[in-house]
């Protein structure tokens, strides 16, 4: 026999708990199926403003603010004595102009437990080994306990929040290589011991390596003296490192930014470095009958400019009404009502991306011949403000980043 439930979820990060949220302000029953234990690990730190417009359509606000998190309220770059900044007030698209950077172990667990505070039925040791769905688009689901025991849940609808997991991708054959070059990130948090009274906690810092454009660095402050650390390169760059261990690896590429050797002269590696390599992706469709993948469990970009987390949510606001909706029997085009709207914001950050990689971007932020409503678009973007229309650097955004930065290079 098998259980019954409206909706299934696969996954308890950002997307899958704002969802699970969303669902039961609309009344509809969810069960939230995550593989691993809370609090975990995970990367994805640094928030953009615009999540916090998602976080209080799922009630979570309260819950979140009510941690201490460390404010974050822009963004700083850097690179070989060069500095550029955005502050996220300073915006050409209405909304917050601040948010927070966290700790995710923390701060998906205040999520989880807001959604369940709100009805959501999570369940932690969950993995998901199977699904087939019916003519009808229902799906069943072969959970597997950490005992061995398989189980099987019947859903009317089926989101997938899984995230570098990408359940239903890999079960369905979904799965698309990634136009991005493979890039690997080692990353870690550290005691930072910064008495730099010039650095400024409130923003994320990106750093550039003064010999290769294409190797960066991010610095997330914490809100109890500590940070995490992350440097990022093609997997080429990091062959130059054979037979160093991680510790290693992040030391010595610590050591070659001027920048971030200073700051962190005092600064205690007192945690594991971890790595991960080819993360960006990509798949066939983000919708089938009876299913739609939410976030990174769709598409994953690059780290640079802090996206996933606002891709997961921004994802989440966009099905959750009409899974509501196909529920109570109304026709839903999922590719003109889901895929499309989400990928707008997509491709402006994929443009972005590009635009950094290319080296562009980094000469827009560090020109001093900008123009203030200009940088107030760009501002936008940075901030999470990937989706409105309205900015002519999310409706044009390759060709307006690549006229921008000619503009920029004129001294």
């Amino acid at each position: 026999m098998s259980e019954q439930v409206e909706v299934a979820i696969i996954g308890a990060g950002p997307s899958g708990t704002v969802a699970a949220a969303l669902l039961r302000r609309l009344g509809h029953q969810v069960v939230v199926l995550e593989q691993n234990h809370f609090p975990r690990f995970s990367i994805g730190e640094s928030l953009l403003p615009q999540c916090m417009e998602f976080i209080e359509l799922a009630g979570m606000t309260e819950a979140v603010c009510a941690e201490k998190f460390q404010l974050k309220n822009g963004a700083a770059f850097a690179c070989d004595g060069k500095q550029g900044s955005f502050d996220f007030s300073e915006k050409f698209t209405s909304g917050p102009g601040s948010t927070f950077q966290v700790q995710r172990a923390c701060f998906d667990q205040v999520l989880a437990n807001a959604a369940v505070a709100q009805g959501a039925d999570i369940r932690f040791g969950k993995k998901i080994t199977a699904v087939s769905f019916d003519n009808a688009g229902a799906s069943r689901l072969t959970i597997q306990d950490e005992d061995g025991q398989q189980s099987n849940l019947t859903a009317k609808y089926l989101l997938d929040a899984s995230g570098f997991g990408r359940v239903l991708p890999r079960l369905l054959n979904l799965e698309l290589p990634s136009d991005f070059p493979p890039r690997q990130s080692f990353f870690t948090h550290i005691k930072d011991n910064i008495s730099d009274s010039h650095f400024d906690r409130d923003k994320i810092l990106i750093v550039i390596h003064p010999r290769y454009p294409d190797v960066w660095y991010w610095l997330i402050p914490f809100s109890n003296g500590r940070c995490s650390i992350g440097v990022v390169s093609q997997t080429i760059f990091f062959d130059g490192f054979l037979n160093k261990s991680n510790l290693q690896i992040i030391r010595e590429c610590v050591a070659a930014s001027p920048d971030l050797a200073s700051l962190l002269a005092n600064a205690s590696f007192d945690t594991p470095v971890q790595t991960i390599k080819g993360y960006s992706c990509n798949v066939k469709s983000l919708w089938g009958k009876g299913f739609a993948l939410l976030g990174n469990a769709g598409e994953f970009l690059d780290p640079v400019f802090s996206s996933g987390v606002t891709i997961a949510m921004k994802s989440a606001s966009l099905a959750v009404p009409l899974v509501s909706r196909q529920l109570k029997g109304d026709a839903v085009d999922w590719e003109k009502e889901y895929a499309q709207p989400l990928k707008i914001g997509v491709e402006t950050f994929r443009a972005y991306v590009n635009a950094w990689y290319a080296g562009s971007l980094q000469q827009i932020i560090f020109s001093d011949n900008q123009v203030p409503a200009v940088r107030e678009m760009v501002c936008s973007i940075l901030a999470g403000y990937a989706w409105d229309t309205q900015n002519p650097f999310v409706q044009e955004p390759e060709r307006r980043l690549k006229a921008l930065a000619q503009v920029c290079s004129v001294v």
